[in-house]
């Protein structure tokens, strides 16, 4: 035993004293990454910092880093007077629900376009590239105009259907679902499997990468939107939580740290998103349209 530990330690040792030393190159690299990525994080310790000082932190000069007092009554007033929860949850619910609905249709577009074999595919499936160029701006008082002919002004529906299929996401998901063997799909249909239930068991299931990248798209363009709910949303009560933080910057007397307070409150959950589905984003992107 002691022969053999002291083999095994005398070839670590051999090792570690092999490594070659890091060359000029990769430490100018790293130091690289480091100040980039200080670049980025000051600024965001900054704004979360900033969110527990009170007005007279928040107008000192020269700034301070670290606010005098934690002010964590900023949060609690968020709650009780400005009614973040309600706000959060009407974000929450668009957003939820927009999403499924996106991955719903765009999945299903995507699996015709991938799939099936029909006269003028190709060029339907340009024209839907084509619409990635439009701005919203251009066609918003249509839409507008057409959801209001619906009666869904003012209602939860009038925010999430509009948007509900992407060019971006069809691209997306039609990308991935080219990967997918066509002798799979004709092996469940010699066995007497329907259409829908390959769209539900066989291809969905495989085409989680490219589902969870437009997931995760979906949720970051839905909780950050502004101009549709703005338009749609005449009821303070359907108010998503980027409407009521511009409301509230739009006041005579603006209630900065509470305003912080709900900005921080606000990134946490596509943050945390972001974190535990990182993987799958950049599996989805390597397997789509950068293949």
């Amino acid at each position: 035993m002691r022969k053999l530990s002291a083999r095994a330690s005398q070839q670590t040792w051999t090792s570690v004293s092999n490594r070659k030393p890091p060359s000029v190159g990769s430490i100018l690299r790293t130091s690289l990454l480091i100040f980039l990525t200080l670049i980025v994080l000051i600024p965001v310790a900054w704004f979360m910092l900033s969110s527990f000082k009170d007005l007279t932190d928040l107008s000192a000069r020269p700034p301070k880093l670290l606010p005098t007092r934690w002010a964590t009554e900023n949060y609690t007033e968020a709650f009780k007077m400005y009614d973040y929860v309600r706000y959060f949850s009407n974000s929450v619910i668009v957003t939820v629900v927009a999403t499924a609905l996106t991955l719903l249709v765009n999945s299903m577009a995507a699996f015709g376009f991938a799939k099936y074999n029909f006269r003028g595919r190709d060029g339907l499936f340009v024209l839907t590239l084509a619409m990635i160029m439009i701005p919203l701006q251009v066609i918003l008082i249509p839409i507008y105009l057409v959801v209001s002919s619906l009666g869904m002004v003012n209602t939860y529906w009038g925010m999430i259907i509009p948007a509900a299929a992407t060019p971006t996401g069809v691209f997306v998901i039609r990308q991935y679902m080219l990967t997918i063997p066509d002798e799979l799909i004709e092996s469940a249909r010699i066995d007497g499997a329907g259409e829908f239930k390959i769209y539900a068991r066989i291809v969905m299931p495989l085409a989680r990468p490219a589902l969870a990248v437009v997931a995760i798209f979906s949720v970051l363009w839905r909780w950050n939107d502004f101009l549709w709910p703005l338009l749609i949303a005449q009821d303070e009560r359907l108010y998503t939580l980027p409407v009521a933080l511009a409301l509230l910057n739009g006041q005579l007397v603006v209630p900065y740290p509470v305003v912080l307070a709900m900005s921080v409150m606000s990134i946490i959950p596509v943050l945390l998103i972001f974190i535990f589905m990182q993987r799958q984003l950049i599996q989805g992107i390597a397997h789509t349209g950068l293949k």
